[in-house]
Parts: structure tokens; C-alpha cells; sequence
């Protein structure tokens, strides 16, 4: 009597305990529960934007998910590249900055063409180019030949990444007030791709003498220096890409990706080192052209 006794109470806390788990209230509670978690998680961590729209003010939750798959692709290169600067592989680091530099230029048109430009995507792509054309080139240049400098050279190479700092930071704030055919001040991807560009060559040929080092330590410098200058650079945003062009043109951009593809490095040290040079040379021809002859007061 005692056994059966004991099955007994314990057939009906079993029962008590399956009819607990399979309670329709019970179950709807703790859904609400982990669905009020999951709501709460999500309105604390959504992003919210206000933009005027039709002279109205416009409230916007959620973030643009192509222009920032661009700018993630982006910062995915320029991580990609002071990794493998500290690895020693600076072909490929090099390359990296040149790739983050071409889906830089992407995430912007890309968010202007489908009209999902946001202020989120601007701080977005600010964080990005600082790690992509600030902290790589300055951190590649610096592990494969700036280090051997000393003091100097990590100096040097801070300087780099400080002048890419407030590049950006001017950029931001002067976005609208500034003439768009001009750039003021180098770009941090041109400065970034000159820098990369010059490792990229040197290294290739084995150009590691002390005067391969002061010339580095010039150019990490010089292009860190003419970020935060007054010069002006052509933007190049007033080309037409839309109208139509002679056929000339096409076949000079073709004979340009065959020239490059023979010696990619070299011409493309060529290319920006022209571009970088280009801001001087135009700032010393109009202040030429406008100091007054000698002899005159």
C-alpha cells in the first residue's frame, strides 16, 4: 500500500508538473516576457535621425543597409592592411589601401544614386577613412622602413595620422560651404594612396638604403603636411560621367588601365605623385600670375 501510495503521489506530480509546462498562460507570459526583452533590446539600440523633409521635421529609425555594406567592405581593407603590415606583407597591405580606396568612392554615389544618404552613413564613412587613410599607410610605412629611423619615424608617422585627423574633421564641418570643384587641402585617400603606393614600389625593389629612408620619411611627412594646407586640389566632381564624350576619350582610359597593369606600383606612384605635386605647382602659378610685375608698385 505504502509503494503504491508513493506512485501515486508521484504520477500526480507529474501530471501538475506537465499540465505547468503545457499551460497556454504560462507559455503566452513568457513569450511576452522574452518579447518585451527583444523590443526593449531593439528600441535602445536602433538608430533614430532627424532631417527636414518639405520644410517639415522627420523622424527616422533604422540605418541605409547598401552605402554601408560599401563603407564596411572599406573599413574591412584598411583592417585587412595594418594586419598585414605587422605581418611583414606590404605588397598586400599596400594593395588593401587601394582597394579601400576605390569602395571609398563607391558608398558615396552609391547612397546619392538611391537617395539614402544619411547622417549616420557620414559618420560612418569619417570612422572608416580614418582607419583606412590615417592609421594604415602610416602604420605600413612605418613597420617596414620608418621603424629603422628611430625616434624619427614613429614621430614622422604620428604626424601622418594626426594631419589625416583633422583632415576629416575639417571636411565634416566645412561640407556645404566650400566650392565643389575644389578640394582645401590634400584628400586623405590621394595622400593615403601616394603614401601606399611609394611602399608599394620601394619595397618591390628591395629599396631599403638610408636615402630610400629619408625619402620615405619625406613623403609620410609632405603628405601628412599638405592634408591640413590651404591648397586647393581639383575634385574632379564637376566631370560629367553622364553626357556623352569622344571616342578618344575612352580609348586614352583603356591605353591607361593597359599602362598601369604592365608596372601597377610604379604608375601608380606616378599617378598620384603628379596629383599630389599638382596643388603646389597651381598654388605657385597663380600667385605668379597675380604678383605684380618688378618694377611696379
Amino acid at each position: 500500500m505504502r509503494r503504491m501510495s508513493q506512485d501515486s503521489r508521484n504520477t500526480e506530480h507529474d501530471i501538475h508538473r506537465d499540465d505547468a509546462q503545457t499551460d497556454p498562460a504560462a507559455s503566452r507570459e513568457e513569450r511576452a516576457q522574452e518579447e518585451d526583452l527583444a523590443a526593449a533590446f531593439l528600441r535602445e539600440t536602433e538608430v533614430v535621425e532627424e532631417s527636414i523633409e518639405d520644410g517639415k521635421k522627420v523622424r527616422r529609425r533604422g540605418i541605409y543597409l547598401l552605402p554601408n555594406l560599401f563603407t564596411t567592405s572599406a573599413l574591412f581593407a584598411g583592417f585587412f592592411s595594418v594586419v598585414a603590415g605587422i605581418n611583414g606583407d606590404f605588397t598586400a597591405a599596400a594593395v588593401a589601401i587601394f582597394i579601400a580606396m576605390v569602395l571609398d568612392g563607391l558608398d558615396g554615389r552609391v547612397a546619392r544614386l538611391t537617395n539614402t544618404q544619411s547622417a549616420f552613413g557620414a559618420e560612418y564613412d569619417s570612422l572608416s577613412d580614418m582607419l583606412s587613410f590615417g592609421v594604415a599607410p602610416a602604420l605600413v610605412s612605418f613597420t617596414w622602413i620608418l621603424q629603422d629611423i628611430g625616434k624619427t619615424g614613429w614621430v614622422v608617422a604620428f604626424l601622418y595620422v594626426a594631419c589625416a585627423a583633422l583632415r576629416l574633421a575639417r571636411f565634416n564641418v566645412q561640407i556645404g560651404s566650400v566650392d565643389k570643384k575644389w578640394f582645401i587641402g590634400l584628400p586623405s585617400p590621394s595622400a593615403a594612396a601616394f603614401v601606399a603606393a611609394s611602399v608599394w614600389t620601394f619595397h618591390s625593389f628591395d629599396a631599403e638604403a638610408f636615402g630610400f629612408k629619408l625619402l620615405m620619411l619625406i613623403v609620410v611627412a609632405a603628405a601628412g603636411v599638405l592634408m591640413v594646407s590651404n591648397i586647393r586640389y581639383y575634385s574632379f566632381k564637376d566631370v560629367d560621367l553622364k553626357g556623352p564624350v569622344p571616342f578618344v576619350v575612352l580609348l586614352a582610359i583603356v591605353l591607361g588601365f593597359v599602362v598601369i597593369s604592365v608596372e601597377p606600383s610604379v604608375m601608380l606612384l606616378l599617378l598620384f605623385g603628379t596629383y599630389v605635386a599638382s596643388g603646389p605647382t597651381l598654388a605657385v602659378m597663380r600667385k605668379m600670375k597675380h604678383s605684380p610685375p618688378e618694377g611696379e608698385a
